[in-house]
């Protein structure tokens, strides 16, 4: 349940931002809002992070489609379990999504968030895939540190 319900909330929530700056602002207008820590610019990037690929976006949903697909795969194997592993699957399907839906409907994607001042231009759905990136790696520091703890308590009994 807790992956459904943070890949849509993922998912709307992108998507309604997206749509208000698309509404909102002209494109390349910038807007500071807690500088020099955080900004709203308006970019369209028809390629990859960092705008690398331009204009072969297409093929990135094609990839997240796939990518998708494994994780509803994985979790009808019974591999995705446990809410750690739950809400990084949930973050990152949603932020798959939340990129493909613009890739298929615009042929690019929506970025405005700018942090600091050499970041690159992000979007929610981007933030949402770095989530469960993390999640994945707190997960896999727990599960390694949970066995090597559990070996030394087995080797202390013998």
């Amino acid at each position: 349940m807790l992956f459904y319900l943070i890949s849509i909330l993922v998912v709307l929530v992108d998507q309604a931002a997206k749509w208000l700056v698309r509404t909102h602002m002209e494109l390349g207008e910038r807007i500071p809002f807690w500088s020099p820590h955080l900004q709203f610019v308006y970019y369209e990037n028809s390629g990859a992070a960092f705008s690398s690929f331009q204009g072969y976006g297409k093929y990135f949903s094609i990839i997240a489609v796939v990518f998708v697909a494994a994780v509803f795969y994985y979790r009808r194997q019974g591999k995705i379990r446990g809410p750690l592993l739950e809400a990084a699957s949930g973050f990152l399907v949603g932020g798959a999504l939340g990129n493909a839906i613009d890739r298929v409907v615009y042929h690019q994607v929506t970025d405005f968030l700018v942090f600091g001042n050499r970041g690159g231009i992000l979007n929610l759905a981007d933030l949402a895939i770095n989530a469960g990136a993390i999640l994945i790696a707190v997960y896999l520091l727990v599960d390694h540190f949970g066995h090597k703890a559990a070996r030394s308590g087995e080797e202390k009994r013998s």
